[in-house]
């Protein structure tokens, strides 16, 4: 998984390996989704960027790598298949997984009471080939709460009670699929990486979100945090791709402002956006 400088023991040579994970359900997209075309085509450029992220390799500060997209197969395309859908216009965009959000359920945000008990996500999640011992996964009956999913998904309940009226317009998902951490457990985001293999992760992650947006048909791109925002309107420009590319505050804990009211500031946000219409007046 990780590749180390010379000379190296054999431990660190199996860490160069390329990223792998068992998963209960291997790596098929189960043919068409649900909606007959949507669903299956993300999923296939999901797939797609899995096999390039496979070959790989990191170096400290990075020790282990989580990709849910393999052994959380099952739940993820659970949310894929039900909730992605022609017609929708907003793609909200974040970065990556959360040690106790998407790492554990699959889902982007994927804090777990609310992929159960609103989202009503389900399947079976297997293992990363390597755990930290203070990460493990848990898949769905991980009792740890991640904030910034809490209130993502939060804030989205209680403008739409039912879910599938926010999905009716919009859809989430993360630009980069792996969680890294050090060996102290600490959550490395794809911007504390070494800039050469910072750069070639994002390279192909950028590749396959204008493959998503293609697939999805959207008209408006919301980064949520300025990383994800900035790395939106960067790659898709690079593409060619002609959507509007905004962004809203990340909800996340470490983010002093978002702790003194972040339904208040992505609600004005996203009433300035025209979002905010869409789902309450559906």
């Amino acid at each position: 998984m990780l590749s180390g400088t010379t000379p190296v023991s054999a431990e660190e040579e199996e860490r160069k390996q390329p990223l792998y994970y068992d998963s209960p359900e291997g790596f098929n997209p189960g043919g068409q989704g649900r909606d007959g075309t949507v669903s299956a085509r993300f999923l296939q450029a999901e797939l797609e960027l899995n096999l390039h992220l496979r070959g790989l390799t990191f170096t400290e500060p990075v020790r282990f790598i989580y990709n849910p997209l393999e052994y959380a197969w099952a739940p993820h395309r659970c949310f894929v298949e039900t909730y992605c859908r022609p017609g929708q216009s907003v793609l909200f965009l974040g970065m990556n997984p959360g040690p106790f959000g998407m790492a554990q359920t699959g889902v982007p945000f994927g804090e777990v009471k609310s992929v159960v008990e609103w989202l009503k996500v389900s399947g079976e999640v297997g293992h990363p080939t390597e755990e930290h011992p203070k990460r493990r996964i848990m898949g769905l009956s991980c009792p740890q709460r991640e904030v910034s999913g809490a209130r993502f998904w939060g804030f989205f309940r209680k403008l739409c009670p039912d879910p599938f009226v926010f999905f009716r317009h919009c859809f989430v998902h993360n630009l980069c699929p792996l969680m890294f951490m050090a060996s102290s457990s600490k959550n490395l985001t794809p911007p504390e990486l070494k800039r050469g293999e910072r750069d070639a992760l994002l390279a192909k992650c950028d590749i396959a979100l204008g493959q998503v947006v293609n697939a999805l048909g959207v008209s408006m791109v919301i980064g949520v945090g300025r990383v994800a925002e900035q790395r939106a309107r960067k790659a898709l420009s690079a593409a060619g791709i002609n959507v509007r590319v905004e962004g809203i505050m990340h909800p996340s804990p470490r983010n002093p402002a978002a702790n003194k009211g972040w339904e208040e500031v992505a609600r004005k946000r996203l009433d300035e956006l025209g979002v905010i219409s869409l789902l309450t007046n559906s």
